[in-house]
């Protein structure tokens, strides 16, 4: 199995954080193509990509408010922030569901990219951002308010709470409001906003992750193809062999039980764990 076919069954398999991962490396790598300025060393992204914060730009273009959450400024921008997401998700995840995770990116994305424009807007200060810190912070801060003392344990430091290296990134954005990058740490610190009153409204009842799940079901509902069942002609007296039954359905549970063994290993300890034999298998039965 060559490497492409290596990435697309961990895409499938990965779960949803692996493919926010995956989405935000191809806009990388398409910005590089199309907006990257060999000769000044920089993006130039055009504003129906990154949000801006003019409001005779954001208001025609609504969708910048969640576009500019998978652009990047740089290779190290790019890097730190899926070290960051990944961090966060595998967490998230260990308590929440995939929906869940996939709305608070989303709508933590959107609400602090709404607080970043109407700020500059009210400080007259004009400028545009890119980047998925903002939704990054929503998640971290989501998952520590709902478990701030779960224990961590770091490279060269060792065991520390969760809670700790929360609080010293939020701190690292507000000592740096004033110096550099105002906008983003505005966004920075609206997500972590948005992620506490998340997981309290959630404990109180109101998921808002259901917003973003609605709204995918209901395009996805819509452009999708009813299924047409063909004419069937009824024999009453027809019987179907009930050898043949059989064993389609032992076959289809031994395979089923490897599919289980093997995702069961990719748990506990890895996909890189896999033998060849168990990835081509698994990339098999994906398809």
């Amino acid at each position: 199995m060559n490497i492409l076919d290596d990435l697309k069954l961990q895409y499938k398999l990965g779960g949803i954080a692996m493919r926010v991962i995956y989405w935000n490396v191809a806009c990388f790598a398409i910005s590089l193509v199309f907006f990257y300025q060999y000769s000044g060393g920089g993006f130039a992204y055009p504003n129906w990509l990154a949000l801006s914060s003019d409001p005779n730009v954001f208001m025609f273009k609504p969708w910048t408010f969640l576009t500019y959450a998978f652009f990047h400024s740089s290779f190290f921008h790019l890097l730190f922030n899926m070290m960051v997401l990944n961090f966060a998700s595998n967490l998230f995840l260990t308590f929440f569901t995939q929906k869940q995770y996939l709305g608070l990116y989303i709508l933590g994305a959107i609400f602090s990219g709404v607080i970043f424009s109407l700020s500059f807007y009210f400080l007259g200060m004009p400028g545009i951002i890119v980047g998925a810190s903002a939704a990054i912070m929503a998640i971290l801060v989501a998952v520590t308010t709902y478990q701030p003392l779960m224990g961590v344990r770091l490279l060269l430091i060792g065991n520390v709470k969760l809670w700790h290296i929360t609080a010293v990134i939020l701190v690292l954005d507000l000592m740096q409001f004033r110096l550099d990058n105002t906008g983003g740490h505005i966004s920075h610190l609206a997500g972590a906003l948005f992620g506490f009153v998340f997981i309290k409204l959630l404990q109180n009842g109101t998921d808002l992750s259901v917003i973003v799940s609605r709204t995918l079901d209901f395009f996805t509902n819509l452009f999708k193809k009813s299924p047409t069942t063909p004419f069937t002609k009824v024999h009453k007296n027809y019987k179907k062999p009930t050898e043949k039954v059989t064993s389609r359905i032992v076959t289809k549970d031994k395979t089923q039980q490897q599919i289980d063994e093997i995702l069961d290993k990719i748990s506990q300890s890895g996909y890189d764990c896999l033998t060849k034999e168990e990835k081509e298998f698994l990339f098999k039965a994906g398809k």
